[in-house]
């Protein structure tokens, strides 16, 4: 894996859901991008207006902070809107997706998992799908999808198959800083028992670890890969 393309409908998806795998491929020498499709904040009822360009502002400079603790050499929030991705032509997202598939040249996309409980979510997996179809010379050659703690588990298995991960990271020794890049978003933690809290994550992360016999990991599904 040399040039990688993280897909996420919202800030903090991309860590909640491969923070540590992508702080260890930064090490590795990947070069890493990360796309965010909605703004992740005008559909709270604690918005206001009058407010909203600071406010937007200051929650990506911290989808910015935290990518650049993952070793992330590009963090781009293109301002879809937030719960909202449902009202707009799929056509458009994916376009998009496209562009930036283009413009990076990844061999490998990461992106949210379709089952997800949060519908922008699921769009985001479609989306992500539709932009990478297996075409001749295209340069995605594999596609992984990710759980985010909060909405995968959430959803219960209930809307599609649910996440049955094929793939593990192990992120042993970069899970301390996929902690510290959620911390960043101060706005999403949350506390204990909550899945978004610290010890939530970190005990999600042990429990992959004890699945594949390592002491921490993300767990991924492999949608497709072409060798």
């Amino acid at each position: 894996m040399k040039d990688i393309l993280v897909v996420a409908a919202h800030p903090d998806d991309e860590v909640l859901g491969c923070g540590g795998t992508m702080a260890r491929l930064a090490t590795e020498g990947a070069r890493l991008t990360v796309l965010i499709l909605a703004n992740g904040l005008t559909s709270r009822a604690d918005f206001h207006d009058t407010e909203e360009q600071k406010l937007l502002q200051l929650h990506h400079a911290r989808a910015s902070r935290a990518g650049a603790l993952l070793g992330v050499s590009e963090v781009k929030v293109l301002g879809f809107p937030d719960q909202k991705l449902d009202t707009l032509p799929l056509l458009e997202i994916t376009q998009e997706i496209e562009r930036e598939i283009r413009r990076v040249q990844p061999d490998t996309v990461f992106t949210q998992h379709g089952a997800d409980l949060n519908m922008d979510h699921a769009i985001t997996f479609r989306a992500t799908l539709t932009a990478t179809r297996p075409m001749q010379g295209v340069c995605v050659k594999r596609v992984y999808t990710y759980e985010v703690p909060s909405s995968t588990e959430w959803s219960f298995q209930k809307f599609a198959r649910g996440f049955t991960p094929s793939v593990f990271f192990d992120i042993s020794t970069t899970l301390p800083k996929k902690i510290d890049a959620m911390q960043v978003y101060e706005t999403e933690t949350r506390i204990y028992p909550h899945p978004r809290s610290p010890e939530a994550l970190e005990a999600i992360a042990h429990r992959w670890g004890t699945v594949v016999g390592v002491r921490a990991a993300e767990a991924f599904e492999l949608v497709r890969e072409i060798r």
